[in-house]
């Protein structure tokens, strides 16, 4: 593991600074993140930790160093947790996060390392998913609690806030969850399309309802499922059923002024490099009215 970077003060980002997602870009080392991010134009990325078994970077261990001098700035980290299967809905809510108690200590030791690994990146924000949600009468949420709880001590503990992705729930599940955990460290990385890939309600409302706990934005599209219990479809940014310039007002009315980070994980490298020029490009005219 790489040693934590020295402590510095770069320069703040400006509102709303547009950037793209590493994993979107299926890169598998510094030098090809970088030559697309100068391709579209940013010099901004949400980086993904570089799991083995999980978007892998080709320079293993010495990823953060090559990172941190390559010239571009990191808003956070992104883990993921190897064995999640993201095929259907059911198989995501047996694998995904901290759902599985099986499994909770094995992914617990994997987000300490998640943490060491957004350190060693200069960084103090990682996301993530925690898993399917309980309700609140579900006799199983006290456990899940317990095991979120511990997940955002351990980020306390190394100085970093945990941002948990929205749409495997509703956002007034989520909103409630935040509320009962009462941890500074847990906040949302908010996904409008998720919100509508889970059938989970309307992505506008739910930045209402989320908005003082929107920590970090991945902004990508999707229209919802035809049939419950199935996967509703990703688009391009602008065709699908989010309202993207809704979605950007929404934002500004919580309050929220940070990275606008362009997310698409359907289609091959060339096809997804296209559709994140176009999402950069529909949220410069955006910005720019």
């Amino acid at each position: 593991m790489s040693k934590p970077a020295e402590a510095s003060s770069p320069s703040p980002l400006p509102p709303f600074a547009l950037g793209v997602c590493s994993w979107s870009l299926q890169v598998k080392s510094v030098p090809e993140l970088k030559g697309f991010l100068d391709k579209l134009g940013v010099n901004v990325v949400q980086i993904a930790c570089g799991d083995p078994h999980h978007a892998s970077w080709d320079e293993g261990d010495d990823m953060p160093s090559a990172a941190l001098a390559a010239g571009f700035r990191m808003t956070g980290a992104m883990l993921g947790f190897p064995g999640e299967d993201y095929t259907t809905p059911q198989t995501i809510q047996k694998t995904g996060g901290f759902g599985d108690p099986a499994i909770r200590a094995e992914r617990l030791e994997r987000l300490a390392w998640g943490l060491e690994r957004t350190r060693a990146l200069g960084l103090t924000d990682l996301t993530l998913h925690a898993g399917f949600l309980p309700e609140v009468d579900d006799p199983g949420r006290s456990a899940m609690l317990d095991v979120l709880a511990k997940a955002g001590d351990m980020a306390a503990a190394q100085g970093v806030v945990l941002a948990f992705e929205t749409g495997q729930e509703t956002a007034e599940l989520l909103r409630r969850t935040l509320d009962d955990l009462k941890s500074p460290a847990v906040k949302v990385n908010f996904d409008p399309a998720n919100v509508l890939l889970y059938d989970m309600g309307d992505p506008i409302e739910a930045v209402k309802i989320l908005g003082p706990d929107i920590r970090s934005v991945h902004v990508k599209d999707a229209i919802r499922p035809e049939t419950p219990g199935t996967w509703g479809r990703e688009v391009p940014l602008g065709q699908g059923q989010v309202g993207i310039p809704a979605f950007l007002k929404a934002l500004k009315s919580v309050g929220y002024t940070g990275p606008l980070v362009v997310e698409r994980e359907v289609g091959d490298q060339q096809e997804r490099f296209r559709d994140i020029a176009d999402g950069l490009a529909l949220l410069r005219s955006l910005l720019a009215e």
